[in-house]
């Protein structure tokens, strides 16, 4: 057996222990967020070794700010954990209860997935926040990050290890893979006898290489090319603050938007009055030929605009003649993550939650609160793009499968 394979083995050893447990998988979370505290230290100077060589490398200040632990970002992660340790167990959940005319009991009830697989790059969060729901959903998690996030991974996994096998917990709940070559994806991808579900969280890249390359079923998760319109009926002073925190708060992130779509009929005094407080952050406007004329300082936007996840301070803005052409832009252009309408029309808000086709759909509120935390989760392990299993932010039932229990007294068919 490769290596991979041995943790896969261990893996599948300890998905089938952890599916038996109840509340230690509780305390032994707790253990673990108390843990991440306690090596504060080592942690960030892991992670500071890895902010210089992405530095030296040249790393896009998107990146950057993904890779950056801080005592506080810290301090999230080990509340995260908590806040996942403390919730209900979504596993022996019954879904559906009934007894058959011919006298059999049958019962539907939720089960872990088994061994989780996560493929993910420059964001250390993402190890103790998949520890955190696989564990306590009941599943062993296997972890591959990327080159630029090891020196943090593996700090960050050892104390988890470590912490999670001290309190009980079989050892094998949660791997780190630190080959960060492209043959140990690859591996990952193929490791059908092991994996039950791999879930990639990174840019649109990553994800494609798994969806074009995984032989185990695949979650997609993560690109995030979303969209905020600004109806015609719209609170302008509201539509500014809106576009100004989805775009600005943390522009590196997937629900940060990247195009806003503006009605003719308001287009000039919105654009001037939002542009203006986009200006505070030096957001850089790609615009239509309309969109220009109104502001002079934005750029000609060519049809790789309208496509690009930036994950930066850059904004595409198109001004359109109609819900319905913004809707049609929508349907071309979006990666089905999350969508807002600015307005004061109850119909039009009616028509855009129904007709936008994404995960997560929004009247008058910010792309950014797309989160499982912001969701009541706790933490998440990836934003589902798909409709099949899960979609959106994808918590701790989302990690569950189901199976029939069948209760009889001796019938026969």
């Amino acid at each position: 057996m490769t290596p991979i394979e041995q943790m896969g083995q261990r893996a599948k050893d300890a998905a089938r222990a952890l599916a038996m447990l109840g509340p230690e998988k509780e305390y032994a979370l707790l253990q673990a967020a108390g843990a991440l505290r306690a090596h504060e230290g080592e942690i960030l100077a892991a992670n500071q070794e890895d902010l210089q060589a992405g530095e030296e490398k040249g790393l896009a200040p998107a990146l950057l700010d993904r890779l950056r632990l801080t005592s506080a970002r810290l301090e999230d992660m080990a509340r995260a954990m908590e806040e996942v340790a403390k919730a209900p167990d979504p596993i022996g959940q019954v879904l559906l209860g009934e007894k058959r005319p011919n006298g059999l009991a049958i019962e539907k009830v939720t089960v872990p997935l088994g061994v989780v697989g996560v493929i993910f790059e420059a964001r250390p969060n993402v190890a103790s926040d998949c520890c955190a729901l696989c564990v306590k959903s009941g599943n062993a998690v296997i972890l591959r990050g990327g080159k630029e996030a090891l020196r943090s991974n593996r700090a960050i996994v050892s104390v988890l290890a470590e912490a999670l096998a001290g309190a009980g917990l079989p050892k094998g709940c949660v791997q780190l893979i630190e080959d960060t070559s492209r043959a140990s994806a690859q591996e990952l991808m193929g490791l059908t006898g092991y994996l039950d579900v791999l879930i990639p969280r990174g840019g649109a890249g990553l994800i494609r290489a798994v969806k074009e390359n995984a032989r185990v079923p695949v979650i997609e998760t993560g690109v995030g090319n979303c969209h905020v319109f600004v109806d015609e009926s719209a609170n302008i002073d509201m539509a500014a603050e809106i576009v100004f925190n989805a775009k600005t708060s943390r522009p590196s992130v997937c629900n940060a938007m990247e195009t806003l779509l503006v009605h003719e009929a308001i287009a000039e005094k919105a654009l001037r009055r939002i542009a203006a407080r986009l200006e505070e952050k030096g957001v850089e406007l790609r615009g239509c030929p309309r969109a220009c004329q109104i502001l002079p300082q934005a750029k000609p936007a060519v049809e790789e605009d309208w496509e690009t996840e930036y994950l930066g301070l850059v904004l595409a803005v198109k001004v359109v003649g109609s819900l319905d052409e913004a809707l049609a832009h929508i349907a071309r252009y979006s990666t089905g993550h999350s969508e807002a309408i600015v307005t004061e029309s109850y119909g039009n808000a009616q028509r855009f939650l129904q007709a936008a086709d994404s995960s997560a759909v929004y009247v008058n509120a910010s792309t950014r609160f797309t989160d499982g935390g912001e969701f009541g989760l706790g933490a998440e392990i990836g934003i589902s793009t798909q409709k099949l299993h899960a979609r959106g932010p994808m918590g701790l039932s989302q990690l569950t499968s189901y199976k029939f229990l069948v209760r009889g007294s001796g019938q026969v068919r």
